[in-house]
């Protein structure tokens, strides 16, 4: 039985959320078998090194990860892993625990193959996810992605995001500063420049002191502007970010048209998959005109197939990440989109897909149409941080 066919009898049955337990209860003790997980990851992943790529000073397998919100407990990063991911981003997590926003939370849009969010952060804490990830001892390259809580006011910020740096940052293999999410009243309000420096500072200083160089990356919404965007852009290279994923979920509605009675569910959350395609590839696309190699881009948002996957490197994203195109492609999609990336860098005469990281970039500024590139560090993010 197809993936395809099972969702239709059965996981579209199932409200949302079972359903992502289900699937991750389900893989967790399918890969808790032993020798299952090595077996996984062979068959996942290309055999040579046509797909590795360095950055954030890691190894990555494959540039293709898990964005944050589907491994939303630290609980099966590795499971993640052994299908095909080449890093998984959990989270996001904020100080103390927090049960997040009442359900039903989450809303399928199963015409624009979509979702809506409206979780509000949903973890045990902190403090859990440091044992989770302290215990692990598989080969998942795993992030950490950090909120701020639902009630600390914004002059709080700062220190409520150190909080939760201080106890993961000795087990996270990169930090992701989420300022971008709709759920938590007043967030995005994190990315103006004028608060966004402050807490930059304070969480580069929190990590300096703990003499912890784990590599520190903001995430953002796509219904910034383009100034705006342009703003943060400076700032994190003042700053010496390492990264900057890009983009959360949107607010816009345009093209979203449920059944009728869907109507009322869309109040409120964010939206994911393909009605945020064009704007996240825009997005990256301006980041990278700014930015180029300097800082590791992550693009995120409306990766459904290999195509997808291959214009977000080429327009300058050293690693990319999936969720909405995972819940409906099912537990073999990684695999399909891993051997297809690796399938288009032979093609293309590249011997590794990390020479190809902003390739159509490069080409329209030489006036080229060869999208082959020939950085091999493009994108290397080996950057150090600021002593603050």
């Amino acid at each position: 039985m197809s993936y395809r066919t099972l969702y239709k009898l059965l996981l579209e049955r199932i409200p949302p959320e079972g359903a992502h337990t289900l699937a991750s209860v389900t893989l967790r003790a399918v890969a808790g078998i032993p020798g299952i997980r090595p077996a996984m990851r062979r068959h996942a992943f290309p055999h040579d090194a046509v797909l590795h790529v360095h950055a954030l000073g890691h190894a990555f397998p494959s540039p293709l990860g898990v964005a944050a919100g589907v491994d939303k407990q630290a609980s099966w990063f590795e499971a993640l892993g052994a299908l095909g991911f080449g890093f998984v981003e959990v989270g996001t997590v904020t100080a103390l625990p927090q049960r997040g926003e009442p359900k039903p939370r989450v809303v399928r849009l199963p015409q624009q193959r979509a979702l809506l969010n409206k979780m509000g952060f949903p973890n045990p804490g902190a403090s859990a996810f440091a044992k989770r990830l302290h215990e692990r001892t598989g080969k998942t390259i795993v992030g950490v992605n950090v909120g701020k809580s639902k009630f600390t006011p914004l002059d709080r910020a700062p220190a409520d995001y150190c909080a939760t740096v201080r106890q993961i940052a000795p087990f996270a293999d990169y930090i992701v500063l989420n300022i971008s999410s709709p759920n938590t009243p007043g967030l995005r309000q994190m990315q103006a420049v004028e608060l966004l420096r402050p807490l930059l500072t304070e969480v580069q200083r929190e990590l300096s002191a703990a003499n912890q160089r784990v590599p520190l990356l903001i995430k953002l919404s796509p219904d910034l502007g383009d100034h705006e965007l342009d703003a943060i852009a400076e700032l994190a290279l003042e700053r010496e970010l390492d990264g900057i994923v890009a983009v959360n979920t949107t607010v816009d509605r345009t093209g979203i048209v449920p059944s009728a009675p869907r109507s009322e569910s869309l109040d409120g959350g964010g939206v994911s998959g393909p009605p945020l395609k064009a704007r996240a590839l825009a997005v990256l696309e301006r980041l990278y005109a700014r930015l180029g190699d300097e800082l590791v881009l992550v693009s995120v948002g409306g990766i459904e197939d290999p195509d997808d996957a291959w214009e977000r490197i080429i327009a300058g994203a050293t690693l990319i990440q999936a969720y909405t195109g995972f819940v409906y492609g099912g537990p073999a999609w990684p695999a399909r989109v891993n051997h297809a990336l690796r399938q288009r860098v032979t093609e293309a005469g590249a011997a590794s897909i990390q020479e190809l990281v902003g390739a159509a970039a490069r080409s329209r500024g030489s006036g080229s149409s060869s999208c082959t590139g020939s950085d091999s560090g493009a994108g290397s993010g080996s950057r150090s941080h600021v002593q603050a």
